[in-house]
């Protein structure tokens, strides 16, 4: 197993954020699990869970082992004549699953091209984007439970998935330890194309849609709104999109008749939290090292050398905009350490 001390970490979170961890522990095979329990109680010490750092703002050094799911691998466990599943390994980086399985002709994931980090990190946030979510394919989530000490297979129902929640954020956060996501997926065509942009697919395709192009176009949407972490330090969308009641939107549309918005399916309205905060004058703006995208309010980033207190606290000055201006109070989507 791959101990190291004292780890330097702004290369494994997407922010850039020049901070350390006391120990860091790099997973490659299942064996090694028992390897890193056995560790961790040695020495006494807290431990993260980290997939890729899409995810995550660290604002200070990190005293306690952090654990770098490394581990890979893809296969077909399972297929008829509409459907299959495949299992991925939770280390695998999750656009180039989503690559995998757009290839192959397996339709269901094509909608979350582009999404930085791990398969294991997905279900943790049941990821989405353009009108579908991580649980609408995921079978079953397999892991080892690091209090229990032991193996633990979670189905769909068990991982209690809800607009970017799962029980991987509450019960069990930072406790199960996934190592392989099983995903059912459809060998029969079927694209969503309800959200957004995507919907110009169904007037300009000529023939029958293609996964490819569902991939492509969505690709083209993120690479033209959202920075590369790798050139301008970020951990995408910050804040999660915000759902209130029928009452409180209807009110809501008497004093701003252009507000933007998505009815959901028990009856509320889900309100872009990128348009409210543009709406408080903060697209674009900078402060310091620290700022909102030029072209996408929802993503704040690090112009360089920021720390991770100077970002949260950007963030709580936009919190604070939106909820003196709307009333409504938004919650971030990125775990703050």
């Amino acid at each position: 197993m791959n101990i190291i001390k004292n780890a330097f970490l702004k290369s494994l979170n997407t922010f850039n954020i020049d901070v350390t961890a006391n120990r860091l522990y790099v997973v490659q095979s299942d064996a090694e699990i028992d390897e890193i329990v056995s560790d961790l109680n040695t020495h006494r010490i807290k431990h993260l869970i980290l997939g890729g750092g899409s995810n995550v703002l660290f604002t200070k050094n990190y005293a306690g082992g952090l654990i770098k799911n490394e581990l890979k691998g893809i296969k077909i466990t399972y297929e008829d004549e509409t459907s299959v599943i495949v299992q991925a390994k939770a280390g695998e980086i999750w656009d180039e699953f989503v690559s995998f399985t757009t290839k192959k002709g397996f339709w269901g994931l094509e909608n979350l091209s582009g999404i930085p980090g791990t398969v294991g990190a997905a279900p943790v946030q049941n990821i989405g984007a353009y009108g579908v979510e991580a649980k609408d394919s995921i079978v079953r989530i397999i892991g080892f439970d690091l209090v229990d000490l032991e193996w633990k297979i979670l189905s769909n129902d068990d991982c209690k998935f809800g607009y970017r929640d799962s029980i991987f954020k509450s019960t069990y956060k930072n406790r199960i330890f996934i190592t392989a996501v099983d995903f059912k997926l459809s060998k029969i065509a079927a694209p969503k194309l309800q959200y957004g942009a995507l919907k110009e697919l169904e007037t300009n395709e000529s023939a029958e849609i293609k996964i490819e192009s569902i991939r492509d176009a969505v690709l083209k949407i993120r690479n033209s709104k959202l920075p590369d972490p790798q050139t301008l330090g970020n951990a995408g969308s910050f804040f999660k999109n915000p759902v209130i009641n029928g009452e409180m939107f209807e009110q809501l549309k008497k004093d701003f008749p252009d507000i933007v918005c998505y009815p959901t399916d028990d009856g509320n309205v889900k309100i872009p939290a990128g348009w409210l905060i543009e709406q408080c004058g903060f697209k674009g703006k900078q402060k310091g090292n620290v700022g909102t995208y030029e072209k996408q309010s929802l993503v704040l980033v690090n112009y360089g050398g920021a720390t991770g207190w100077e970002i949260l606290e950007y963030a709580r000055e936009i919190q604070a905009a939106v909820k003196k201006k709307f009333s409504i109070e938004l919650q971030f989507e990125v775990q703050v350490l």
